[in-house]
């Protein structure tokens, strides 16, 4: 059954993964053709062609690779500066550039010459590079809102899951008390496991995160109003300072980093609580500010992952993770002992982020990436909208096919993560429970 279960979830994720592959590709497809872009091509993966269909002047297929996708536009790049297609030259710089500009016009037909990519407005380019990883973004959201909204998530609650016996200052690391440790607020109140509490010296809380914030902020005397077997009840507490856990933006805790704070001495429960709109679009804009984070900290993560591939290094949890990483998370997923809606919720949350990934990803400014045809774009229509200010000659369509090399060096990087990313997954993979 384990293995049925871990087959079932790699499964739907790679449907998953498919799908949000062709749902970028079809960003680009649209507003390609609704531009009037001649598109060749529409296909989902790369390598060998497992099926394909012609509709119209375009042939739509799935190929065998799943690890992305293409449309393929006419006339992506300008011809030469003495305006020829198919020059070459001796210098393997230029070849690679001359090469590209000569892929860019295959099955040129006759009447393509006014359905060319690059003689497009700059704003209309922008506009069909952005719809790819726009379209994954929007996914992203939906799926978040939809899970956030209607699924709930496992966070920490207002109900009472333990009560401390004593102070302990968290930086000790122990957690049992000692002779002389004075007794927990919590305990002398006569605060229970099962209770929630609903107020704070007379504010209502709502979540975790407000409670925790009150606490904190108090030292002295506080009232706790909680809910006790149907019952509301009203506890006296006298809070004391304590090294508690600091905690980062996303209320999490700093690992070995500490505050000085008001201190109840419980531990909170954890449950399922559906969000509302405001706490989903705070908690995507946490996860978008840590998707742009993990990416800027990427390259200082690569020792870290070598090691965890090639030597004896643990796997950190927030290490950066491939498709083959993802699907095998999504096999374990499927595997969890939690209701099978929440399985439900995580394989979404999961997918989502994959989505958030590949928006963040596809808009680094580089070449071969959507990001890098948005900056060749922007560039052109600063150049032309300067010449016209100052009235001079119009500059002509920038050369993207000139940054050809640099886009070689950049593929070949991202290559060589891939693969170390690969091996990674498989000798030492990320692990969730």
């Amino acid at each position: 059954m384990t293995t049925l279960m871990t087959v079932l979830g790699i499964v739907v994720f790679v449907v998953g993964l498919l799908f949000s592959i062709a749902w970028h590709e079809l960003g680009h497809l649209s507003t390609a053709k609704l531009f009037g872009i001649r598109v060749p091509q529409y296909m989902v993966g790369f390598g060998p062609t497992i099926w394909s269909r012609h509709k119209g002047e375009t042939e739509y297929g799935v190929k065998a690779i799943p690890l992305g996708g293409y449309i393929r536009m006419i006339g992506m790049f300008p011809p030469g500066d003495d305006g020829k297609v198919t020059a070459r030259s001796t210098s393997p710089w230029r070849g690679m550039i001359e090469d590209a500009r000569s892929a860019a016009f295959e099955e040129l037909q006759p009447g393509d010459e006014k359905r060319l990519f690059y003689t497009r407005k700059p704003w209309k380019r922008v506009i069909v590079m952005f719809a790819g990883p726009f379209m994954n973004l929007v996914l992203a959201v939906a799926i978040f809102l939809s899970v956030l909204m209607g699924f709930g998530i496992n966070t920490q609650t207002t109900t009472v899951s333990t009560v401390s016996d004593c102070v302990i200052s968290q930086s000790e690391k122990r957690d049992k008390c000692a002779d002389g440790d004075p007794a927990s607020p919590a305990k002398a109140a006569g605060l229970e496991p099962g209770d929630r509490i609903v107020a704070f010296n007379g504010d209502r809380v709502a979540d975790w995160s407000s409670l925790q914030g009150h606490i904190r902020d108090t030292v002295g005397p506080a009232t706790l109003t909680v809910e006790r077997d149907g019952a509301t009840r009203t506890l006296h507490a006298s809070l004391v300072k304590n090294q508690v856990a600091k905690n980062d933006g996303n209320g999490r805790a700093v690992p070995g980093e500490y505050v000085t704070a008001g201190f109840l001495g419980f531990s909170p429960a954890t449950g399922v609580v559906q969000q509302s709109f405001g706490q989903s679009v705070d908690r995507m804009g946490d996860m978008i500010t840590t998707g742009v984070q993990s990416l800027i900290d990427l390259p200082q993560k690569v020792p870290a992952l070598w090691d965890a591939a090639f030597g004896d290094g643990e796997r950190e949890p927030d290490s950066p993770m491939g498709v083959v990483g993802a699907a095998r998370v999504g096999g374990e997923v499927f595997n969890l002992d939690i209701p099978p809606e929440q399985r439900v919720a995580t394989m979404l949350f999961l997918v989502a982020g994959f989505n958030l990934s590949l928006f963040l990803f596809n808009m680094l400014p580089l070449l071969p990436l959507d990001g890098g045809h948005i900056a060749g774009a922007v560039w052109e229509g600063i150049r032309r909208h300067a010449a016209r200010i100052f009235r001079q000659p119009d500059p002509g369509p920038f050369d993207v096919a000139k940054l050809m090399p640099v886009a070689y060096v950049v593929a070949g990087i991202f290559i060589c993560f891939t693969l170390l990313v690969l091996v990674a997954d498989l000798v030492n993979p990320v692990r969730i429970s």
